[in-house]
């Protein structure tokens, strides 16, 4: 197996990026949106803008994404980390990519001061909850929402 090399993403990364993406936006049952798409990539490289795109390459070649942002909170004064997205080509689920690049999310939020780092998942995706129960703890918080829009 090749080594995973987790880098922040670039710009013409894109072409590399986006199918990843859909494929996220997919597994979670969701048709991808392109002016969510376009956003999302402008705002990960606007320095005003929260949210931060990692990549995981293997042999030269993309083959996982995390998407991760800092806020406050109101129980601690350091900020948190909150990973919004992870997802990695589906021949490589269990082959350490998303493990690599989850590893990288710590690292730079501990670099950034940051207190904790979480996120959440859907209760069908056991294959990544093998991994997670491995490298954090489960809150045993639920989430509830409200769509608006």
């Amino acid at each position: 197996m090749s080594k995973v090399t987790v880098r922040e993403a670039r710009k013409d990364d894109f072409q590399q990026w986006e199918p990843l993406w859909d494929g996220y936006t997919r597994f979670y049952e969701r048709e991808p949106n392109e002016e969510i798409t376009a956003v999302l990539w402008r705002r990960a490289f606007d320095p005003y803008e929260p949210i931060h795109i990692l990549v995981a390459e293997m042999d030269g070649r993309i083959v996982g994404i995390v998407h991760y942002l800092y806020h406050r909170s109101t129980s601690l004064i350091a900020p948190v980390c909150y990973l919004q997205d992870l997802f990695t080509e589906n021949g490589l689920w269990g082959k350490g990519v998303g493990r690599a690049l989850i590893e990288a999310v710590y690292a730079r939020a501990q670099q950034a001061g940051a207190a904790r780092v979480y996120w959440m998942t859907h209760e069908t995706n056991a294959t990544a909850m093998k991994l997670y129960d491995n490298i954090a703890e489960k809150s045993g918080f639920l989430q509830y929402r409200k769509n608006l829009t």
